[in-house]
């Protein structure tokens, strides 16, 4: 059988950089293949051309044979290329059938036919083998429903490839099961579907072939059983890591946080302490709490009631400004919304929370700025080739450090750290543990929240578990046990 889509010798050039050198890449008819590389590889580069957002400089494409390149966004949707984004591209406050048929409304004279298209969205989504009323507004749905959406609206286009990127980056473990039941559905169905993802073991339990691309360049195509973990790691980030998570022993020092019954709408009488030296990790459900706890902390969630104490002294957080005076800083879920200004400079975004310490008579210290600048950049090892240039154009685990730098900048001792690895490559993410054993070792404390359990119990010294916003259980590091954790977490 031949190949659905082939991708040959495909070159792309920025200003001053080579995207894209010479690559290779094929799908057959009902295959899932995964595409992987660290942040930077070329994978977006080379989805955007598939997409057609933007046209190859070299090389040619084929569609079932036929060279059909340039391609653009018009020319793609119609030969049944279908990209469903991380980020989900959907109009809140219209309906499930509004959104599918947006730009495609079946009409009955001047007006909607809303029950013929009500019909054929019904018709899609239990193709998909989910019920929900069509009716209902997307805000109202979860991630997984989201996306589900997205994939609904590209069966409507009566897709023949499917895009899938970073598909389970916000998703329970629950939800990614159901995911791989609909993808197996649909290769069932003929539907091929290319699937980039940063979380390795996925690959292995969905992909039918693997391809590695790095710097740019290809690397490498093989099934996954032709591959092992440790050689897929070595092609993806070019060198072996010694290990995945990195073995730096910290000496526990004193109390650095305690709280005591914090209690809101979201969480219910929260107790736990946290030391010098410490990570403490959060683990449990989407929607248990975990982030709940470290924005309450941090003063963007007021508290109905509870304590806070610092270095033993009971703190009154307010708001994040007094937060951030008690040496309490937050890397949040969401780094590209809540963590940076991506369109400011990397500079000013590594200085803007400790703009005091830089100036005089309310003017910056441009010198004392880039000492302090300069100095952090080393010290992460942020992968950043002017500070002046915007935060945007960094990858994702740089995007990550650069957050991180910022509150090292105000010599913050309390990391509340959320999803600290959350759409980061292998390497990098490797980078980011080593950083935060690093703070460790310099005093810090962190309290970690992460959906991913084996980064849990890589990484956390303890790991306290929530349940419906109440802690259901905590263990010690020989404690540790993923059955027992999923059984805290779902309270049964």
């Amino acid at each position: 059988m031949g190949s659905i889509l082939t991708m040959r010798g495909i070159g792309k050039w920025y200003p001053g950089v080579q995207a894209l050198k010479s690559v290779d890449f094929d799908l057959e008819p009902g295959e899932v293949h995964a595409l992987v590389g660290e942040n930077g590889a070329g994978k977006s580069t080379l989805i955007k051309i598939l997409s057609g957002a933007t046209t190859n400089d070299e090389g040619e494409i084929l569609l079932d044979g036929e060279r059909i390149d340039p391609l653009t966004p018009v020319k793609s949707q119609a030969a049944g290329i279908c990209v469903v984004y991380q980020e989900i591209n959907l109009v809140p406050e219209m309906s499930i059938m509004q959104n599918i048929f947006l730009g495609a409304e079946i009409k009955n004279g001047l007006f909607c036919d809303d029950a013929t298209m009500r019909s054929r969205v019904e018709e899609l989504l239990n193709r998909l083998g989910i019920s929900i009323d069509p009716g209902k507004r997307v805000s109202e749905l979860s991630t997984a429903q989201q996306q589900m959406v997205e994939i609904a609206k590209g069966l409507l286009l009566e897709a023949k490839i499917l895009v899938l990127d970073e598909p389970t980056a916000a998703l329970t473990s629950e939800e990614i099961q159901r995911l791989f039941e609909v993808i197996k559905a649909l290769k069932k169905q003929g539907v091929s579907i290319i699937y980039i993802s940063h979380r390795l073991e996925e690959i292995y339990m969905i992909a039918d072939r693997i391809t590695v691309l790095r710097d740019g360049s290809y690397i490498c195509t093989s099934t996954p059983a032709q591959l092992t973990n440790n050689q897929l790691i070595k092609y993806i980030v070019g060198r072996e890591l010694s290990q995945q998570y990195p073995d730096i022993q910290t000496n526990i020092g004193d109390e650095m946080l305690r709280v005591e019954h914090l209690t809101n709408s979201k969480i219910s009488d929260v107790t736990f302490a946290v030391r010098a030296g410490e990570i403490l990790g959060f683990a449990g459900l989407v929607g248990s709490g975990r982030t709940e706890i470290l924005r309450a902390i941090f003063g963007a969630d007021a508290l109905d009631s509870g304590r806070i104490f610092v270095k033993g002294r009971e703190v009154n957080i307010v708001d994040p400004q007094s937060a951030i005076k008690e040496g309490i800083a937050l890397v949040p879920e969401e780094r590209k919304s809540q963590g940076l200004v991506l369109s400011l400079s990397c500079k000013t975004n590594i200085t803007l929370a400790s703009l005091r310490k830089i100036c005089r008579l309310g003017f910056i210290r441009r010198r004392l700025e880039k000492e302090v600048v300069d100095d952090k950049v080393k010290a992460i090892k942020i992968k950043c080739s002017n500070t002046d240039f915007k935060a945007s154009t960094l990858s994702g685990g740089n995007q990550q450090k650069l957050v991180i730098a910022k509150w090292l900048c105000c010599n913050s001792d309390i990391l509340l750290v959320d999803e600290p690895t959350r759409g980061i490559d292998v390497g990098a993410k490797n980078e980011i543990y080593e950083l935060m054993k690093k703070s460790c070792n310099e005093g810090r404390a962190v309290v970690m929240v992460s959906s991913d359990l084996p980064e849990l119990l890589g990484v956390a010294d303890r790991i306290i578990v929530m349940h419906e916003g109440r802690v259901s259980g905590e263990l010690k590091k020989d404690e540790f046990d993923s059955e027992v954790i999923f059984k805290l977490a779902t309270n049964s």
